[in-house]
């Protein structure tokens, strides 16, 4: 714990709506440490992102509520922060990079003046100066020209420059957490791949990499540690090398089935039968128990906890209750898995 940049304890967050009052984020805590790249996962709608927007208080107030939690950063909780010292943290201190950079950018000012407003608000540089930085900037994360187009629009870059400039105004502060939120999302795969290059070669050493993606493939990629999210609560963490040798949530397994391997000769890509439940629906007990392949009549009593299975790995099972392991063969009786359960 002593290594963590940032901690996250027990945050829950919800959203008023015409149906009532849901939970989109579910007591989820987790800790990103210096110079790693953490990975955050989980299907659409899990929570991944409102975890993030909640981290630096960006989510609508309303219809979006804390209820619950801390965020520590440097010892200090973020939730508690007073908003002018929040706002010198954005930026400075952690960066976003945002999943569509065409409703980040204000659509009203050049890239080049949104540039130099960010340098000024946390550098005591004139406007000659920010500007320069801003030019040099674009031109470092590979927009050509970047003299003529420090003067342009939003509108006026494709998509793929969009994130470019939006990853150099993410870096340029030199930040010591950068939080990257689906940051390829409705680009080819050819631009996807030249970005995640890109930010993994600009980050620094010390800097700290927030990864959050619905891609089991990114993450192998690019992340040191992996949480991975289901429901609005967290089920699974670990080094990535363990949770794809070894995932012990049976959500995680699933989710590395589905993934395409090039190698692999199958007729069709396994998939994860049912559907995600509804915030407004919740089943009491695991969110996951409809849907999974071991479940068992004490999957509805109560949600499991996080189990330490051992030093580095956790999971959200009842298999793991009083020190078991996940059955080998999938779709047994109660009776069954019990027995296997405690073997």
């Amino acid at each position: 714990m002593s290594n963590a940049l940032l901690e996250i304890r027990n945050l829950s967050v919800s959203f008023d709506t015409d149906e009532g009052r849901i939970r989109a984020v579910d007591d989820v805590s987790l800790e990103i440490r210096k110079g790693e790249v953490l990975g955050l996962v989980g299907e659409s709608g899990c929570g991944k992102s409102v975890t993030a927007m909640s981290t630096l208080r960006l989510i609508p107030s309303p219809p979006g509520i804390i209820e619950a939690g801390q965020v520590l950063y440097n010892d200090a909780d973020m939730l508690q922060m007073p908003i002018k010292e929040l706002r010198q943290l954005r930026g400075n201190d952690i960066s976003m990079i945002f999943q569509e950079p065409m409703t980040a950018l204000s659509p009203l000012h050049r890239v080049g003046h949104q540039l130099v407003e960010t340098l000024r608000i946390h550098r005591d540089l004139d406007k000659k100066e920010a500007w320069q930085i801003g030019t040099e900037w674009l031109d470092k994360v590979g927009i050509p020209d970047a003299d003529e187009r420090m003067y342009n629009y939003p509108f006026q870059f494709s998509g793929g420059m969009r994130q470019r400039a939006m990853i150099a105004m993410a870096l340029m502060l030199e930040p010591a957490l950068i939080i990257a939120d689906e940051p390829t999302t409705a680009l080819d795969v050819t631009i996807q791949a030249q970005i995640f290059d890109l930010i993994l070669n600009m980050k620094s050493r010390d800097t700290s990499l927030l990864l959050i993606t619905h891609d089991m493939g990114v993450i192998w990629e690019m992340c040191d540690r992996v949480v991975v999210m289901y429901a609005a609560k967290v089920v699974e963490e670990g080094p990535i090398h363990k949770i794809f040798q070894a995932p012990k949530h049976p959500y995680t397994g699933s989710l590395l089935k589905s993934v395409p391997r090039l190698h692999h000769k199958c007729d069709r890509l396994e998939t994860i039968e049912g559907q995600v439940p509804s915030p407004e629906e919740y089943p009491v007990g695991c969110r996951f128990r409809e849907r999974c392949p071991y479940g068992w009549d004490r999957c509805g009593s109560a949600p499991p906890p996080l189990y330490q299975l051992d030093a580095d790995q956790q999971a959200a099972c009842c298999l793991y209750e009083g020190g078991g392991n996940m059955p080998v063969h999938p779709g047994k009786g109660p009776a069954e898995k019990t027995e296997e359960r405690g073997s």
